[in-house]
């Protein structure tokens, strides 16, 4: 049992090493990058133009000398700073287009289910409606625009690396179920307690992962309205410790 939870984990952590998940995380990240250089790009070339404007009323007599070349001293630094934001964008977008565009995101595979009769299934069957869920919503997101590509990258990460922990602590319920239907009858009250103990964990775990499929479902709808990003970064971080404390008692 111990075993099968140690392979699940190193499952994790090898798959943090993947070459093809480093590979969207960079991609993640010059996409945010080139985003912000475009917004600077934006700013300094607006202050630019009204230097220019105010730089040109000085020969109609609008304004004073004195401000004019103020604002010609600001023009020429607000265009530096154009210029280079621009020249970054570009070698930003040239590093994207050399990493190739980013594969759609996969839906999770189907993993297999404890049988109907332990207390595992019912919990792991909406852990796999959960994340087909959560899959499509990050997609979406993605898409949109409404977070930061890097936030929705580490958000698929939690949540994938939750779902492994979960599957781990049904696989040991379910050990713990048979040994506890193959025990002496008068052995078999503490393995019923365990039993019990753990359901109540697998499904503490499944709703926290729930809640996240919750806050991007609320990114989704309401992404034009406040600023619904903590919604899912509040999930992402409360998914990420209720896993950390199921895989120490899995350990335990």
């Amino acid at each position: 049992m111990m075993q099968h939870v140690r392979a699940e984990m190193h499952k994790a952590v090898t798959r943090r090493d993947d070459p093809a998940v480093q590979l969207e995380r960079q991609r993640a990240r010059l996409a945010r990058r080139r985003a912000w250089a475009s917004r600077w790009a934006t700013v300094w070339a607006l202050v630019t133009m009204i230097c220019t404007v105010v730089a040109v009323g000085a020969f109609v007599g609008a304004i004073t000398l004195e401000m004019a070349l103020s604002a010609v001293i600001i023009g020429l630094i607000a265009g530096t700073f154009a210029v280079r934001s621009g020249l970054r964008m570009r070698r930003l977008t040239q590093q994207q287009r050399e990493l190739g565009p980013g594969s759609a995101t996969p839906r999770p595979v189907p993993a297999a289910l404890p049988p109907k009769s332990s207390m595992a299934r019912a919990p792991m069957e909406r852990l796999g409606e959960a994340e087909g869920t959560l899959a499509e919503l990050l997609s979406q997101i993605e898409r949109g625009g409404s977070v930061p590509a890097e936030s929705a990258a580490h958000t698929r990460q939690t949540g994938a690396d939750a779902a492994v922990v979960l599957r781990s602590v049904a696989a040991q319920l379910h050990a713990v179920e048979r040994a506890r239907d193959h025990s002496p009858p008068l052995e078999r009250g503490a393995l019923a307690d365990a039993v019990r103990r753990l359901r109540v964990q697998l499904d503490e775990g499944v709703d926290g992962y729930r809640s996240l499929v919750a806050a991007a479902g609320r990114v989704l709808a309401a992404s034009s309205l406040g600023d619904p990003r903590h919604d899912l970064t509040d999930a992402t971080e409360h998914l990420a410790g209720l896993a950390l404390a199921l895989r120490d008692l899995s350990k335990g």
